[in-house]
């Protein structure tokens, strides 16, 4: 082939690539700041009680599809499972709002979920959909949302996400059977199980798992070294590089896509084409294959019919079909280890460039390529080594990619589910089980996981599992420091209000009334946005300072239910979007009727480690300190709990033990 072919061929190729790759970081940094990235982070944050704006808008959910189509359509380093998965959440969220207000796509019937814990189950199941539509990995989805992306976990979600994702799989599934013709391109092709490795190596011989447990080793130390890497460069793209505008965003990827195009179109043409193996009429893989196909052994500009180049089979090809090559069987000498040494190395960089760029980017795909080179390397020496085994590359690549993905994301029990079910072999999973566990405890001997360490990037405070350590000897009164409560009296002037809330950005105020004796009264919390709905509507204003009655149940609540739902696809009113007028300052609130009466209260002598427990366990947003009570009501314990549902229960009352 002459230079003239070779240099046309990139050109266009480049271009396609940039083209697509502009129109994503254009959809996202013009329309959809918050589709960057993979959004598990932000997703993990909302689900644990940040909210973080921006992340469930509609505007969101439409950058993170076309932007996830250009950037994985362009050839980066970067996969589509982390986009899914904050896909389903928004779709998730704004189906349990019923749709968005702003673009005035909204339905009655949709808005069940009021209250902010039904709306974070269903944004659970967003997530599970999403990793079961982009794996076509059902169980894998349940656990992905069980063990990587929700804080409180009950047993009626469990079902409900199974649901959820059982009904992905019927959906992909029909999808599939609809596309069999070839109506949607190479959607479905591979079958339901993705990189189908079933009639792979058979069993293993003890002496193979010490290779094994070496492989679970390096898994971790690329891991925690990748974790490293793109914590530092998104360090210094934040603080630096993303402060000059949009444009350095927008040229920042088009540099990036055009080293992509470079390195997967240029490398390949420094290696020398391999002859084909025997043709093997079982297998049904040609080689080389046909042009314009997808699949094994690609003939990149090889002079004789019947070579192929292995570099350019795992680089110059799409993302599923080169993981497809890495993990087949059967191929055994496919592969050189100086091809796999260097796709290791440069792609290794491109996925650590590419992840933090302005473009929706999933890092499972890069971790299973990463991973199954590596662990196709290491195949490569067992079977030199031990030749009398029956031994196959691609199982070796399979655990390599698990090992990745372990000693990255740190992920043990719904890893190894998604692996099981997008290779088809359960004969593999105490292999998988071991690799894992072994890639993640080196990787935590270094540092947090992916998904931890951009959440500490990006300032999202997550709570962990469990207390650190000096919590033990820490009470909640010192927790609080010296800062002032800011309380508001139970019948309170409009002016103060409005003073309050610009004068500080709490979200919840406690609110106190005086008895006759001068003794201070805690009656409850009120939070920061439903004063707001009180401020705009104006109807609860009264003339006078003193408190309605509210016992004779004549007090007429004004408002519907739905206006104190806080909107998920909006930042709220704010206090800034309120106009009073003077003698509406001069106006009086009854707090009494609005207020939770019922807050979490806590001694101020608790240890923290309790608290921390307490807040993180119950979902709470505020919790009240209060001094040592003076004395006791009663005391419930688990029998008093069990109330019986044939018991009459009027008359049943929870009997509480007198002391």
């Amino acid at each position: 082939y002459n230079t003239k072919v070779i240099c046309g061929g990139f050109l266009v190729y480049a271009l396609i690539n940039l083209v697509l790759v502009f129109s994503s970081v254009y959809i996202v940094t013009q329309f959809a700041p918050a589709a960057a990235g993979s959004g598990i982070p932000e997703i993990k944050g909302y689900l644990n009680g940040i909210d973080t704006p921006g992340i469930l808008l509609f505007r969101t959910l439409i950058g993170k599809i076309f932007g996830s189509i250009g950037s994985v359509g362009g050839g980066l380093a970067l996969g589509k499972e982390g986009p899914l998965v904050h896909t389903g959440a928004c779709i998730a969220s704004l189906l349990g709002q019923g749709g968005s207000t702003k673009y005035h796509i909204n339905s009655k019937w949709l808005q069940f979920f009021n209250s902010d814990r039904d709306r974070r189950d269903l944004v659970t199941c967003g997530c599970a959909a999403g990793v079961a539509a982009a794996f076509r990995a059902p169980v894998g989805g349940v656990l992905f949302a069980l063990e990587e992306v929700t804080s409180w976990w009950k047993s009626q979600l469990m079902w409900r996400v199974f649901f959820t994702s059982a009904v992905v799989a019927v959906v992909v599934r029909t999808a599939m059977g609809w596309c069999k013709s070839g109506k949607c391109g190479h959607f479905g092709s591979g079958g339901f199980i993705i990189w189908d490795i079933s009639d792979g190596q058979e069993d293993y011989s003890f002496e193979e798992l010490l290779p094994m447990a070496f492989i679970g080793l390096v898994g971790g130390l690329l891991g925690a070294l990748f974790n490293q890497l793109t914590f530092y460069i998104a360090y210094w793209r934040r603080n630096y590089l993303h402060k000059k505008g949009y444009l350095v965003k927008v040229i920042e990827v088009c540099l990036v896509s055009l080293m992509t195009s470079v390195i997967s179109f240029g490398l390949p043409l420094f290696r020398k084409c391999t002859p084909c193996p025997e043709p093997d009429r079982s297998s049904g893989v040609e080689c080389p294959r046909p042009p314009g196909m997808y699949g094994n052994y690609v003939n990149f500009f090889c002079g004789k019919d019947n070579e192929y180049n292995d570099l350019a089979t795992i680089f110059f090809n799409t993302q599923d079909d080169a993981i497809r090559n890495l993990f087949s069987a059967k191929t055994v000498h496919e592969f050189s280890a100086q091809s796999l040494l260097t796709f290791l190395i440069m792609f290794y960089t491109l996925a650590v460039v590419t992840f933090g760029t302005a473009v929706p980017a999933g890092q499972f795909v890069p971790g299973i390529m990463i991973g199954s080179t590596y662990g196709r390397l290491v195949g490569k020496f067992v079977v030199s080594f031990y030749k009398k085994l029956n031994i196959e590359e691609g199982t070796y690549a399979l655990l390599g990619a698990a090992s990745f993905l372990g000693g990255s994301m740190r992920m043990t029990v719904s890893l190894c589910v998604i692996m099981v079910e997008i290779t088809n072999n359960l004969k593999l999973l105490p292999l998988i089980m071991l690799v894992l566990l072994i890639s993640k405890a080196v990787g935590d001997a270094f540092n947090e996981g992916l998904y931890e360490e951009q959440a500490r990037l990006k300032g999202i405070p997550l709570l962990d599992t469990r207390p650190k350590y000096q919590m033990r000897k820490m009470t909640a009164k010192e927790a609080c420091g010296n800062q002032k409560v800011v309380y508001l009296p139970r019948v309170v002037k409009v002016a103060d209000i409005v003073s309050i809330l610009r004068s500080n950005n709490h979200n919840g105020f406690p609110v106190i009334d005086h008895t006759r004796s001068g003794e201070t009264l805690v009656l409850g919390i009120m939070l920061r946005s439903h004063l707001l709905v009180l401020l705009q509507s104006k109807v609860d204003f009264q003339h006078s300072p003193l408190p309605c009655d509210t016992r004779g149940g004549s007090f007429p609540f004004r408002h519907n239910f739905s206006e104190f739902v806080k909107p998920v696809s909006s930042k709220g009113i704010s206090i800034n979007d309120i106009h009073l007028s003077t003698d509406d300052m001069e106006m009086y609130i009854d707090l009494a009727p609005f207020l939770n009466p019922s807050p979490y209260v806590v001694p101020e002598d608790m240890t923290l480690t309790k608290v921390y427990n307490l807040f993180r366990q119950l979902g709470l947003r505020h919790l009240l300190v209060v001094p040592r009570a003076s004395r006791v009501s009663g005391v419930i314990t688990r029998k008093d709990l069990l109330i019986e549902d044939n018991e009459d229960s009027g008359s049943m009352e929870l009997q509480s033990a007198s002391v």
